[in-house]
């Protein structure tokens, strides 16, 4: 029997949500409250019957859950709260403890505040939302999909620093990686569309605003390039990416900038808009370097550049590569940077055709390719809602150990 699973995936300045019949997986609505991390100050909507709706507002995120839930009954999308069955929130950061999703309980909450420290702007609000549904929805089973969970399969010389061991014991200082939920969806839609042989290596490329790769094996993630936090791997839209460690520290000591300054400025004024110093739109840069702005171009040559650099190097992990992945904000839609990226991949055997790319179609790979080379569109809320059934339908099993 199909029931109402709420998927909600709250960010720093943005809040995405889905009501998903579960297990048809069909979507009923689809939207997002986004704005400036201060307030939320526009409500996008879209129906399963194509019906978009907008409107401008102020919301804090509390407010902003008391608005999707009279939208819901008011637009009789659903006819009573009581019709949603679960919630399942997307948390940024599990450390160690989560390699799974969890039932939400009190302990949960007091983890994942606990946790805030390693994600100081996602973890706080997560667990505000999570919270606002518990006061809405009470009674109503929630459940915690941890963004790191995916990657909690990292073995040892992947995600510890070559720091003495002492920090990972005492401080856990080591990678955790990001983006899990979307290279997990990633990893299933390969292994649902392709044969065995072509699910068994992919590298998921996640290219947007926020940007990883992850290398990933017979389902399991092998390898990812964001580290400790978010910033770290490859350039960003307004993230440097990976730097000479000692450059922050030299900054901080021989210019005027402070270490706050200095942070402030590797997450919010590097990457695309740093050295462009146009925008972090890749749409934006792809326009200007068309009429000839040489900073566009070039912070687009360096976000291509540091893709292939990694693509070749976590062929070396996998010893190989069966499929290729584009997906994220550039990934799905920028045929300028895929371009870049496997003009350059030649050498391991990759064949691709250029009309299919530049129509964002779903296989850009040409049959004689050795390599299968894919768009998929993701779909972190599915992903969200998958796994919170998952968890559910794993608490109602009769225990059978007596």
């Amino acid at each position: 029997m199909n029931k109402f699973v709420l998927s909600i995936n709250a960010g720093s300045s943005s809040l995405k949500f889905q009501l998903i019949l579960m297990p048809d997986e069909s979507c009923i609505m689809s939207g997002l409250f986004e704005g400036k991390r201060t307030a939320l100050t526009k409500f996008k909507v879209n129906t399963k019957q194509n019906h978009k709706f907008e409107v401008n507002g102020g919301w804090d995120f509390s407010a902003a859950v008391d608005f999707l839930m009279q939208y819901l009954k008011e637009e009789k999308i659903i006819q009573s709260v009581d019709e949603i069955y679960c919630v399942g929130h997307r948390v940024a950061h599990g450390g160690e403890e989560y390699s799974q999703p969890v039932m939400i309980t009190e302990q949960v909450k007091n983890s994942i505040l606990s946790l805030s420290k390693l994600a100081p702007i996602h973890n706080p609000i997560n667990l505000l939302c999570i919270e606002a549904f518990e006061d809405r929805l009470p009674g109503v089973p929630q459940v915690a999909v941890f963004d790191t969970a995916f990657h909690q399969t990292l073995p040892q010389e992947q995600y510890l620093y070559p720091l003495p061991y002492t920090l990972y014991e005492e401080y856990g200082i080591r990678k955790f990686g990001f983006h899990g939920t979307s290279h997990q969806y990633v990893n299933s839609v390969v292994e649902k569309q392709c044969s065995p042989i072509e699910s068994k290596r992919i590298i998921s490329c996640h290219l947007g605003s926020g940007a990883s790769i992850c290398a990933i094996e017979d389902g399991k993630s092998v390898a990812t390039t964001m580290g400790y936090t978010p910033l770290a791997g490859l350039m960003m839209g307004t993230r440097c990416g990976d730097i000479d460690p000692s450059l922050p520290l030299y900054l901080a000591q021989n210019t005027p900038m402070s270490i706050n300054d200095v942070s402030n400025m590797m997450n919010n004024a590097s990457g695309l808009l740093g050295v462009s110093e146009l925008s972090d739109d890749c749409r934006v840069l792809q326009r200007a370097s068309e009429q000839g702005d040489e900073r566009a171009a070039l912070a687009l040559r360096m976000f291509a550049n540091k893709v292939k650099e990694t693509i070749g190097r976590y062929c070396s992990v996998l010893d190989g590569l069966d499929t290729l992945v584009f997906t994220g904000g550039i990934g799905e839609n920028s045929a300028y940077i895929r371009q870049q990226v496997l003009d350059s991949l030649s050498y391991l055997g990759i064949r691709y055709c250029e009309a299919s790319n530049e129509q964002n179609h779903s296989v850009l790979s040409q049959p004689d390719s050795q390599i299968k080379v894919l768009i998929v569109n993701t779909d972190e809320e599915l992903m969200i809602a998958r796994e919170t059934v998952r968890v559910l339908s794993h608490q109602s099993e009769p225990n059978n150990s007596n």
